[in-house]
């Protein structure tokens, strides 16, 4: 159902009538040819470049061959008129009668409007959050949590296979770091004075419940234990309740990964996956052993001026070649990212994604290099970067938490302004875009607050339709009904409502294509818009109300045309992970 991709083909078929042939004889390439929107609405409803890409190659004057083009395409009982614009293109407006039929299909399809299989059934996978098990979610785990996780809904809408993954952070010095802090909060609750707690470790009052929760079921026994044995249970019960937290707070958000994969399993059974890993890089020639130059600036502390088995990125993109094994034998942060990538690629996938923050731009050669160097041209890597998040109230800056101290959690953000205004509004920015996030302004009920906005534009709908039960006496309009009556429509409002209704299927695909969920917001939020627009032009003019006691059928088409608003806005809205209400309260 997407009119752009059916216009393209139907001009294509055009142009393959008038036998155009390139300077050497050859037919020429047509897969250039592009279908849009007219940047200004007023020059028609579609526009095409075919004269514009086509020139060249066959040798013709472009306006010359947009007229030629111009005419086939004013054969087509779709189109009322082809106009010739700028040096070549063709602007297209439609018949009243395509539109009419356009919604009918519309509310044939229902929710599943725009649902595109352009993906191919394609395997991507996409990783976002990944925030260490070390504590609660703060709001800076905010953004990248919904743009992964909106990404996800849209490339899967877009008929691509896709797997939501964290990686669970849950090997490194942290997780030392933050056993021992437990192990201080273990012996608190067996009614030691710990004090205050020492630098260096974890503060927080959320792990006081982890060790309560330990004396509660070991009693002393732990301080019995050698302490690496102890230090072993309490990493193990840490991680898991921290995870437990997480989880609870992406929930909160409407987020849920579909994989939980450990660090740990990469490191489990002497490091077979980051052995096995390095040992397919030595296999294909991408390791060697050398040193590295000393880094530009401020040495860094783990910096060694030492022979070391090193991955040669720079050959396949990379700034500079990167360590695997550090002094002591054990692996680098960065082998455990190269076995990681190889299982997702051994897992089957062929697009990965990450959604990272922007203090991760570092990473971006690194990672790309290393996909390269592992599974060539057969997979394709994404980084996205979400820049920060600014916190106000009011116009005055937010800093601190009641909770951790130091910074404002993701659920306390939650539990004040609730998850639609954070997850529209998280994405009323593309993701590389600072984004300042004000307490007040996302709840205030106003056009300038863009999810009470859209969301107010469903509630209309449905207020709609409980007015058109309460005056015609009827409790459910069929959906066939309303599709049936859809010929009756013939304002210029309700026209225009039904050509951005249209834009939706195309709208999937492309923003699916760039991965660029913002796109949905934006869309969505014009789309209420001209909603809020054409119900206003009913309050000035009684004849453009939706419901006409007097005039049934066109009741039940105006009906129609509020059912496929409702139905779009609810799936767009469903994408971004937010309710498409029907009252508000």
């Amino acid at each position: 159902m997407n009119i752009f991709a059916d216009f393209t083909a139907r001009i294509i078929r055009s142009v393959e009538a008038l036998d155009l042939r390139d300077k050497d004889g050859a037919r020429p390439d047509l897969s250039r040819i592009a279908v849009e929107p007219p940047r200004d609405p007023t020059h028609g409803d579609l526009a095409t470049n075919a004269a514009m890409v086509l020139a060249k190659p066959t040798g013709q004057n472009p306006r010359a061959l947009a007229d030629r083009i111009a005419e086939a395409l004013r054969q087509d009982a779709d189109i009322a008129s082809a106009e010739i614009a700028g040096p070549g293109f063709v602007n297209l407006r439609l018949r009243d009668g395509f539109w009419q039929g356009h919604l009918s299909a519309l509310l044939g399809e229902g929710r599943d409007y725009g649902r595109s299989r352009i993906g191919q059934g394609r395997k991507v996978n996409v990783e976002y959050v990944a925030a260490n098990p070390t504590g609660p979610m703060h709001v800076g785990h905010c953004r990248g949590a919904v743009v992964g996780d909106a990404l996800a809904n849209l490339m899967a809408f877009a008929g691509y296979d896709v797997t939501k993954e964290y990686i669970i952070n849950d090997a490194g010095v942290q997780i030392d770091v933050l056993g021992r802090s437990v192990m201080l909060r273990y012996r608190e609750a067996l009614g030691e004075a710990v004090g205050e707690i020492p630098a260096g470790l974890y503060p927080g009052d959320y792990l006081v419940p982890v060790g309560q929760a330990l004396a509660a079921e070991y009693g002393r026994s732990l301080l019995q234990m050698p302490d690496e044995e102890a230090l072993a249970i309490v990493k193990d019960r840490t991680i898991d309740a921290m995870m437990a937290m997480i989880k609870e707070d992406l929930a909160l958000l409407n987020v849920h990964h579909d994989v939980f994969f450990s660090e740990r399993t990469l490191h489990a059974d002497n490091a077979t996956k980051i052995r096995s890993a390095i040992n397919d890089l030595t296999l294909k020639g991408h390791i060697y052993k050398g040193k590295l130059p000393p880094p530009k600036g401020e040495l860094p502390d783990d910096w060694e001026d030492r022979e070391q088995t090193l991955f040669r990125s720079t050959a396949v993109g990379d700034d500079l070649d990167r360590a695997l094994v550090k002094s002591d034998g054990s692996y680098t942060y960065f082998a455990a990212d190269v076995a990681y990538l190889k299982d997702k690629v051994d897992r089957g996938f062929v697009d990965l994604i990450y959604v990272l923050g922007a203090d991760h731009g570092g990473y971006v050669k690194r990672l790309e290099a290393l996909a390269r160097a592992v599974a060539g041209d057969r997979v394709k890597l994404t980084v996205l970067l979400c820049q920060l998040v600014k916190l106000y109230r009011n116009g005055e800056p937010v800093r601190m938490s009641k909770r951790s101290g130091d910074f404002v959690t993701l659920r306390e953000v939650v539990e004040e302004v609730g998850r639609d205004p954070i997850r529209f509004m998280m994405l009323y920015r593309k993701n590389d875009a600072p984004l300042d996030f004000d307490f007040a302004k996302v709840t205030e009920q106003s056009k300038d607050n863009p999810v009470f906005y859209v969301q107010y534009a469903s509630a209309r709908c449905h207020s709609v339709f409980r007015q058109a039960s309460e005056q015609l006496g009827e409790k459910l309009f069929d959906r066939a009904a309303l599709a049936a009556a859809s010929a009756g429509l013939a304002d210029e409002g309700e026209i225009g409502l039904i050509r951005k209704l249209a834009e939706y299927p195309r709208l999937i695909e492309q923003a699916a294509l760039a991965l660029e969920p913002h796109r949905l917001a934006f869309y969505l939020y014009d789309l209420a818009s001209a909603f809020h627009a054409h119900w206003n032009r009913g309050t000035e003019n009684p004849d453009l109300r939706f419901v006409k006691v007097n005039d049934r059928e066109l009741t039940l088409a105006r009906l129609g045309l509020v059912q496929a608003v409702s139905d779009v806005l609810t799936s767009g809205l469903a994408l971004i992970g937010a309710d498409a209400p029907s009252e508000m309260r």
